[in-house]
């Protein structure tokens, strides 16, 4: 009656596995979302314009780029147990400070394009009908630098479901009895000797899972 068996509490374990996907992957692609967000616009606005908004935008991001992570979410977390009757951070939570903090690597990147792509000729052009710089900025230049935006994109979820399994794995993310792929992996750890599937099939949904986003942005 159980395909992939159950864990120590008698639930099924494939029921667990679908609702930790649906976690894992909300929880990753909206982060991915936010930051592809900010980092496309801040990007945008420093290739284009360039100058003392270019080195500004850029110095932010260099200063974005040297807060640690994981660290600051587990000193987050901390606050939140010491502040609250909460012991992690919820869903929400993550979302916010992961995606407010992995922007830069996109931001550079669109940086990148669009130092090359505002002298392009069909940029000229677009200046010299008087279009406003908004327009020229996302109708005209921005769909040329989509490709990259994508392939940062797919590879920044698979980073986040690694992030968030790695967080719930520490007892620090999504918290029991909701089920993620990370938390799955820390209940196993105490019967991994007896009944080794209850770890063995959340990893292999977490290394499928990243191993497919990433051939679909290399693809």
């Amino acid at each position: 009656g159980h395909l992939l068996g159950t864990d120590e509490n008698g639930r099924d374990l494939l029921a667990r596995l679908m609702f930790g996907a649906r976690v894992s992957l909300t929880v990753a692609i909206v982060t991915v979302i936010l930051e592809v967000s900010i980092g496309t616009v801040l990007g945008a606005v420093a290739g284009y314009y360039g100058g003392w908004i270019d080195f500004v935008l850029m110095r932010l991001t260099d200063v974005v780029l040297s807060i640690p992570l994981l660290p600051l979410l587990l000193v987050l977390t901390a606050i939140v147990a010491a502040t609250s009757n909460k012991a992690s951070l919820g869903p929400i939570s993550i979302v916010l400070i992961i995606g407010l903090l992995q922007w830069p690597a996109v931001a550079r990147i669109e940086r990148a394009l669009f130092l090359s792509l505002r002298e392009r000729e069909y940029a000229e052009a677009a200046r010299a009908l008087g279009n406003p710089d908004a327009r020229i900025i996302f109708r005209h230049l921005l769909p040329n630098a989509v490709a990259p935006i994508i392939v940062q994109a797919t590879l920044d979820i698979a980073n986040v479901i690694i992030l968030e399994s790695t967080l719930s794995f520490l007892g620090f993310g999504i918290q029991p009895p909701t089920a993620s792929w990370g938390n799955m992996l820390a209940n196993a750890t105490s019967n991994m000797t007896i009944a080794p599937w209850v770890a063995i099939f959340p990893g292999l949904c977490i290394l499928i899972t990243v191993l497919a986003i990433n051939y679909l942005g290399d693809g």
